[in-house]
């Protein structure tokens, strides 16, 4: 943890001793920022394998993809699977005029986490497989964290029905997460 935040500081600091040094004028060439990219991307990816191995996580979704393959494009605040030890938050809102279970036109769910289970594959992708099991929902959630980028996705498959849903968004630490959780079911 340290680690990167000292790499991004270090990153930050050698980019402003180069603004300093006369160069402010010259834009970075292609080839520059996209190592900065990538630099930042693969501290970014440490930092959410970290969160994913601490069991304390929220990946932030701003797209939704339902069973049949239609995709809706929603607000990452109010849309969000968070992990804190043995407990998860399940929350999907969308943007209609009907207010939902959660009061924000979705339901919110919470439950306990049990078969918590990390992977990972020769390409540097990390997977996750959890249950979660709370008063409105009993879920499988299967987790896919993308090597060099923070970005994720998580198919949520409920027990009781085969209403598949699949949210892609951002993986963070829940201390650099932003979300907004509404009445739970």
């Amino acid at each position: 943890m340290r680690t990167i935040i000292t790499f991004i500081m270090f990153v930050a600091a050698a980019y402003a001793a180069m603004a300093q040094n006369g160069t402010q004028d010259r834009k970075l060439s292609k080839k520059e920022r996209k190592l900065m990219e990538a630099r930042i991307d693969s501290a970014l990816n440490a930092e959410a394998v970290q969160a994913i191995n601490d069991t304390a996580f929220t990946i932030e979704a701003d797209k939704v993809e339902f069973k049949r393959g239609y995709t809706a494009h929603v607000t990452a605040s109010t849309n969000f699977v968070a992990v804190s030890g043995s407990n998860a938050i399940v929350q999907v809102a969308f943007n209609v005029p009907v207010s939902g279970f959660n009061g924000l036109g979705g339901i919110t769910l919470e439950g306990i986490v049990t078969g918590y289970k990390i992977s990972s594959d020769k390409k540097g992708n990390t997977y996750v497989r959890l249950n979660v099991s709370g008063k409105g929902i009993s879920a499988q959630l299967f987790i896919s964290l993308w090597k060099d980028a923070n970005k994720a996705t998580v198919s949520i498959q409920p027990n009781f029905n085969s209403n598949k849903l699949t949210l892609s968004g951002m993986l963070w630490k829940p201390e650099r997460s932003n979300i907004f959780k509404g009445t739970t079911f």
